[in-house]
């Protein structure tokens, strides 16, 4: 009988990449795991198991200079991987060690495959129930059940993860090898920055003996805790229980503030924990995991830039006809002269355009600007959606209360002292509050969107109008969210009032990069006597996208077909609630519509639809932004699944207990994006 140990490791780790080969003392990792390893008295070889991927290739190179067997297979079916090393050196028993366990202990691999000889059974673990700490895990069972798994389960997750079929009850004659105190909440694996910093100070204070037992390790940290105290808050096996998109928003984390670019797109803004954060693929209204799950995206469409939906062919194409000529010159691009004179021709009160990138570049291009004109600094502004962050942060304090919105994390650090208190909020449909500013404040510059929570009432915008006009003020109306869902072009036409300035962006590139400041020829010239340049604004992409996109746009009328599903949305909504005696709030335009339940829960019950849509294969939550390709049958099996949730709901308001049904935490409150 031949007992083969195969460590299984990679470089291409998620949490830690390139972990294994991650020196301790000058010496890689792996080396010192089948150091260790090699000492085992009833193994008679080590094998390792690793994936094709060309990342390996460093680590195959240097265990095989160590003497060892290498065998590789594919990445995600690492069953198979093991099935391949055992037929290639005729292995009747293996022994599976991962590549994070560097703490593996030989008396411990003797003793469990001495354990699993003389039960006469077909697997046999220390993990199942764990006893031991985290970091010691052995496993042992027969090649004649291994081959079993892999031909009885079609399960990824048995594939990937190679021994959860062996464990399932009643299939196998199984066994554990159980420590006499439990110790499984101690962590000595290696799955994150924090793990491999214990495991360093472990190596570093046993130095230059590699060959330690576990018992000496569990000694230190006893005595020295300290040295142990990195990765206490880590779960054990939490890498198993995490997609790929979970681990690699953990790892963010820790190199990015916040985890990412955007706010809204934080995991904990939908789904703390459990939320797959990252894409691999996106079209239509469907978007792929890092994991390959797919998802009917019935949630914010990238927040709201896709109208025509992910990925659309002839948007793209365009796209690709650029990348092919060439996206940027010493020349500039033919491109913003016509997407300029488009956007002049949907809006003929306007005369001018500047183009940018984002959404905060758009706004601060158009303060600054409007400034220039005025020849005044100050500015009232309604809403909290869509100007520059940092302009913010010159007038209010941490979490101050911006026209009865809260702003949670603002904080001024880092502004000039003198930069704060030209910034002034009003409320919306509140023209005496906003008349009050102006008289009291050498006021400049207005900036607003169009719709707040409500549509204007008694001629608010005509009011505000009128008022800009009679004090010389700049009035900047921002269309960055609110622009092509209700008219083509801005919102404002709907209403019949003309802005001096308006910005445009998030659909406008349908995903690509693009956002465009318009005006008045009187106003938008004074960007000339202020400094207002980028690079990246010249680049090509974004206008070709946008241009292509308005094209599509108007040729289908998509903003009559995005309002009228709104609307239908919003209508089942109501009935869905009625059906099950709940009460809901809706907000938003018909094309980015939303509710919330009249409920103390309310966070609580989003958060639960979003937990359980998920597992049905939809991204949702409290609102949609709805783009062409939210079709009668995807609302159809979206309301499908929706139904039961709002009756677990029901029952939560009538007294159970809705955290006993949350897997994670509550989501954070966020912004309610109304336009």
């Amino acid at each position: 009988m031949k007992i083969v140990a195969v460590v299984q490791a990679r470089m291409g780790s998620t949490r830690l990449p390139n972990k294994v080969m991650k020196p301790i003392g000058g010496v890689p990792m792996i080396e010192l795991l089948m150091a260790r390893l090699a000492m085992a008295k009833r193994v008679d070889q080590i094998v390792l198991a690793t994936s094709t991927d060309e990342r390996n290739l460093p680590l195959v190179e240097h265990v095989q200079n160590l003497g060892y067997v290498c065998v590789r297979g594919g990445e995600d079916d690492v069953l198979q991987r093991y099935l391949d090393a055992a037929t290639e050196v005729d292995a009747d028993v293996l022994v599976r060690i991962t590549g994070d366990c560097p703490l593996v202990d030989p008396v411990l691999v003797d003793q469990a495959i001495d354990e699993f000889l003389s039960q006469s059974v077909e697997y046999h673990s220390n993990t199942s129930p764990a006893t031991f700490p985290d970091g010691l895990d052995i496993e042992v069972f027969t090649i004649g059940a291994l081959k079993r798994a892999a031909l009885e389960s079609q399960d990824p997750f048995d594939h990937e993860h190679v021994t959860p079929y062996l464990r399932k009850p009643g299939l196998f004659k199984t066994s554990a090898m159980l420590n006499g105190e439990d110790l499984s909440g101690l962590r000595w694996t290696v799955d994150e920055p924090a793990d491999f910093e214990v495991i360093s100070h472990v190596f570093q204070h046993f130095a230059p003996n590699v060959h330690f037992s576990w018992k000496q390790v569990l000694d230190l940290q006893t005595t020295q805790p300290a040295l142990f105290a990195a990765n206490h808050s880590i779960q054990r096996n939490e890498g198993a229980l995490m997609g790929a998109g979970q681990k690699l928003w953990k790892r963010a984390k820790a190199v990015i503030p916040g985890g990412n670019m955007l706010l809204s797109k934080r995991a904990e803004m939908f789904l703390p924990e459990q939320w797959p954060a990252y894409f691999s693929k996106a079209k239509g209204c469907e978007v792929w995991d890092m994991d390959g799950h797919r998802y009917t995206d019935m949630s914010i469409m990238g927040i709201g830039t896709n109208i025509l939906g992910y990925g659309h062919d002839e948007v793209d194409a365009a796209v690709r006809q650029t990348v092919d000529a060439g996206n940027m010159s010493t020349f500039n691009c033919p491109e913003e002269v016509y997407l300029a004179e488009k956007l002049v021709e949907i809006h003929p009160w306007a005369d001018m355009a500047r183009l940018a990138r984002s959404g905060g570049e758009a706004n601060a291009i158009a303060i600054r600007i409007a400034r220039a004109a005025s020849g005044r600094d100050k500015v009232a502004v309604c809403g909290y959606h869509g100007w520059h962050d940092w302009y913010l942060s010159a007038n209010l304090g941490d979490g101050e209360n911006l026209a009865g919105h809260l702003l949670p994390g603002l904080d001024p650090k880092g502004v000039p002292q003198n930069l704060r208190g030209t910034v002034f909020p009003f409320n919306y449909n509140n023209y005496q509050q906003l008349e009050d500013l102006v008289n009291a404040h050498d006021i400049g510059v207005i900036k607003m969107e169009v719709v707040r929570n409500m549509a204007p009432e008694d001629n608010f915008l005509h009011k505000v109008r009128q008022l800009a006009t009679q004090r010389g003020i700049v009035l900047i109306f921002d269309e960055c969210t609110s622009g092509f869902r209700e008219t083509f072009g801005g919102l404002h036409k709907k209403y019949g009032v003309e802005p001096d300035m308006a910005m445009f962006g998030k659909a406008l590139g349908n995903g690509y990069g693009i956002t465009a400041t318009i005006g008045r020829r009187e106003v938008m010239e004074a960007a000339q006597s202020t400094f207002i340049s980028s690079t990246f604004w010249t680049e090509r992409i974004g206008p070709t996208a946008a241009l292509k996109t308005l094209e599509v746009m108007e040729r289908i009328k998509s903003w009559e077909t995005i309002t009228q599903t709104g609307l239908n949305i919003r209508e089942r909504w109501q009935k869905l609630t009625d059906q099950h005696g709940l009460n809901i709030d809706h907000w938003g335009l018909a094309a980015l519509t939303g509710y919330t339940f009249k409920s103390e829960n309310a966070l609580a019950y989003k958060t639960l639809i979003t937990q359980e849509m998920l597992g049905k294969g939809f991204l949702a939550g409290n609102s949609v932004y709805v783009c062409t390709e939210h079709t009668p049958a995807v609302l159809d099996a979206y309301f499908e699944a929706l139904d039961p949730i709002f009756a677990t709901i029901k029952q939560c308001e009538e007294g159970r207990d809705v955290m006993g049904l949350l897997k994670g935490p509550v989501c954070h409150g966020g912004f309610k994006r109304l336009n």
